[in-house]
């Protein structure tokens, strides 16, 4: 069964329960390749925390660009939505390869025993494709490949409590971040979706495109120019794709610079700032130092104008 299967799909948003200690948790490479000893300190942490991180069976699997072939990586996928002793799933990196292998997935067993799924960058893909397919809330979070040096004690807690509580995730923009400034006030509450712009564009024209009608979009890229940026998100415009939002919340874009003088909070504040919903920039979600985690597919509340953005809790 695959995720074009005719089952129906649930009304409602299928929250999976916190992780306790003690659970198993599963470390898959949906998309590119990681080694081991990057990974090490990831398990180091999710043993601190009481879990018992296992790495799939082909989790360092390589070939070129990709954590292994195609069939291998759904295979990690589908084992451990499958396996009752599984209780999380948490990716290694992004990287690229995930869409490749979104079609494959078992969502029945998705929703028969929903898990948290916890990932970011080319992750946003498996992501919307659960989203689709079983309304699965996620975790848009630092993976198990975990380096202190970008993602320090502050982005270990909030991953921890975004995982193991079910207390609402609040995030405040933060005036150093580099979109702090842009910023459309007002207040706007809707699910929120999104993540990778790279990712949420490459979807348009998919079966995973969400409707953003009524939602709060998350947005957060790195290493992309400007002018990509800009051609990204009119292309979501020119699409309808953003017809309807309820507002934007604006995460790091890190290292989106080039030569030209126009920057990428130009470009975000003037393909964002004439929607005529509320957005906010400055937080730090995405790619950059001091990453926090936030859940995907559940109700948020954008505060453009206190500068704070809260969801509700991925896990019940």
């Amino acid at each position: 069964m695959t995720a074009d299967d005719d089952a129906p799909r649930p009304a409602a948003v299928l929250r999976p329960p916190a992780l306790r200690p003690g659970d198993t948790v599963l470390l898959v490479s949906p998309s590119g390749p990681t080694r081991p000893e990057r990974v090490a300190r990831g398990v180091e942490l999710l043993t601190g925390w009481g879990l018992r991180p296992v790495p799939a069976p082909h989790a360092y699997a390589r070939r070129g660009y990709l954590a292994g072939a195609d069939e291998l990586r759904a295979a990690d996928l589908n084992a451990a939505f499958a396996d009752p002793r599984v209780r999380g799933v948490i990716c290694t990196r992004g990287g690229y390869g995930a869409q490749r292998v979104v079609d494959a997935l078992d969502m029945a067993a998705v929703r028969r025993d929903p898990k948290v799924v916890a990932g970011f960058s080319d992750i946003t893909a498996l992501q919307l494709a659960l989203w689709r397919g079983a309304r699965l809330a996620g975790v848009h979070g630092p993976g198990a490949a975990w380096r202190d040096e970008r993602t320090p004690l502050r982005s270990a807690e909030s991953l921890h409590a975004a995982l193991m509580t079910t207390a609402p995730v609040t995030v405040a923009a933060v005036p150093g971040e580099e979109t702090f400034g842009v910023r459309v006030p007002g207040r706007a509450t809707g699910t929120l979706l999104g993540g990778n712009l790279c990712l949420l564009a490459a979807t348009l024209g998919t079966a995973d495109m969400p409707d953003l009608t009524g939602a709060v979009l998350l947005v957060e890229d790195v290493q992309e120019p400007p002018y990509k940026v800009d051609r990204m998100l009119t292309q979501l415009r020119r699409a309808g794709a953003l017809d309807g939002l309820a507002g934007v919340a604006v995460g790091q874009f890190t290292d989106c610079a080039d030569g030209w003088d126009t920057t990428v909070v130009d470009v975000l504040a003037d393909r964002l700032g004439d929607l005529g919903v509320p957005v906010l920039g400055g937080l730090p979600i995405g790619h950059g130092h001091g990453q926090l985690t936030v859940p995907v597919g559940t109700e948020a509340i954008l505060d453009a104008t206190a500068g704070t953005l809260t969801a509700a809790p991925a896990v019940r």
